[in-house]
């Protein structure tokens, strides 16, 4: 297994909690005060929870995707990508919450 799919692993499983703590927040806004704006922050933390619980899934969970990803079957400069995608992302949202929950 590479650092590489560790790191991704990491990454993305991070992302989902910081997507839960969002949503509870947007959600619990859009029922207090009804606003569109806080609708769509509440479907956009959805929809990449849905997202990311996904690659969380496949990375840990499929049967044939978990092993094939952790067998080392995967180019490194993929996974190299992909783990630069999962910590931008990462950043990104950690950025989004710290901003929302001030």
């Amino acid at each position: 297994m590479s650092i590489w799919f560790d790191v991704a692993r990491v990454a993305t499983a991070l992302t989902v909690g910081f997507l839960l703590a969002l949503s509870y927040v947007w959600g619990r806004n859009y029922v207090e005060l009804r606003s569109k704006h806080a609708l769509g922050l509440f479907l956009f933390a959805i929809f990449l929870l849905l997202e990311n619980a996904t690659s969380v899934y496949m990375y840990e969970f499929h049967g044939v995707l978990a092993d094939w990803f952790a067998s080392g079957a995967v180019p490194a400069r993929a996974w190299k990508w992909m783990m630069a995608l999962h910590v931008l992302e990462t950043v990104g949202i950690a950025f989004l919450l710290w901003v929302t929950w001030d």
